[in-house]
């Protein structure tokens, strides 16, 4: 069943490879790239249909105005801007943050944790996979509320989650040969984990 699960993943590759041929080439790159208007407005008929589309055209007129007038900066040339180091230093803090909450050694360590919470070995990987698909489902649900709460909210609530979930976690699995029921309190923790890392970061 793995190699087809796994094989799965080319069919949609399989079905953009012969798609993508048929769809319009976006209106915005045939006219700020390209600089064919024609193009663009063809483009944009193929996508929304007849009518007046004028509004969108001086939109994407408006941003390619904005891009000629922004100078593009060399990497070196942007860690010396003044004026873009917050930017600089919030985007490295979350990068960084991100690579080192925790998430790779859940899923190094998810094995062996279903392994010792006595689970047959044959279910492991499909709780492996209930694994994935819940970070698949919170980063959905994410979608939807990032408009309302904000990245900020998101982001501190869900490495608050996550910081408080691996405290909960390091404690279960330390007192595991003394009560029986810490390994499937383990279990749950792990999936809280995947869905506040999903939610936030």
């Amino acid at each position: 069943l793995w190699p087809w699960l796994l094989a799965s993943s080319g069919l949609s590759a399989l079905v953009q490879l012969v798609t993508l041929p048929f769809f319009p080439d976006s209106p915005s790159y045939l006219l700020i790239q390209k600089g064919n208007e024609e193009a663009c407005r063809k483009a944009i008929r193929k996508l929304w249909g007849e009518g007046d589309h004028q509004a969108e055209i001086d939109d994407i007129m408006k941003e390619k105005a904005a891009m000629t007038s922004t100078k593009t900066l060399r990497v070196l040339e942007l860690i010396k801007e003044r004026s873009l180091r917050w930017q600089l230093y919030v985007l490295m803090t979350v990068m960084t943050t991100l690579q080192l909450c925790g998430i790779n050694a859940i899923y190094f360590y998810s094995f062996e944790v279903f392994h010792t919470a006595k689970f047959e070995e044959y279910l492991i990987p499909y709780v492996s996979l209930g694994v994935g698909l819940c970070e698949c489902l919170s980063s959905i649900l994410c979608s939807t509320l990032i408009d309302r709460f904000g990245r900020k909210v998101l982001l501190w609530g869900g490495y608050t989650l996550m910081g408080s979930v691996l405290a909960l976690l390091t404690m279960t699995l330390s007192l595991q040969h003394r009560f029986f029921w810490m390994h499937y309190f383990s279990v749950i923790l792990i999936f809280l984990f995947v869905i506040f890392y999903g939610i936030g970061p």
